[in-house]
Order: structure tokens, then sequence, then C-alpha cells
């Protein structure tokens, strides 16, 4: 159970760090665009920044965080446990 709830939170943090990458990309794309005066969505990424961007990356450092100390906590669990023959 905590495998699969492991294997879960993982792929969720994956997914979410891919789109934090492609937000990124989005967001060099549309500066650029912006600089140079071509209408690329940099409006459009600013507005989303805080309701959709922020609350993601957020997710990534929490995520990380979570899977870590989870990763930790199991690792120290084992080492406490006897082992049986």
């Amino acid at each position: 159970m905590k495998d699969q709830l492991l294997r879960g939170l993982n792929f969720v943090l994956m997914v979410d760090v891919f789109f934090v990458l492609a937000s990124f990309v989005w967001f060099a794309i549309a500066l650029t665009g912006r600089s140079l005066n071509l209408p690329l969505g940099f409006d459009l990424w600013h507005r989303l920044w805080e309701p959709l961007f922020m609350p993601a990356i957020g997710l990534v450092m929490a995520g990380a965080l979570v899977s870590g100390i989870t990763t930790w906590v199991l690792n120290k669990i084992a080492e406490i446990k006897p082992s049986r023959p």
C-alpha cells in the first residue's frame, strides 16, 4: 500500500515538474516575443502566474520534501526492525 502511495506521489510530482518546465519555456518564449513586439502570450502567462504556476511550483517543492522525508523515515524504520532469518 505504501509503495503504491509513494509511486503515485512520485508520478504526480513528475507530471508537475514537466508542467513547471513547460511553463518556464512558455515564459521564456513569451518574454522574448514581448521584447520583439510579437504577441506570444506574455500577458496571458502573467495572468496565470498567481492562480496556476505559483501553486504548481509550491507543489513541486512540497512534494519533494514530503517524498524525501517519507523515504528517510521508511529507511530508518527498516533499520530499526530486526531482520528476520
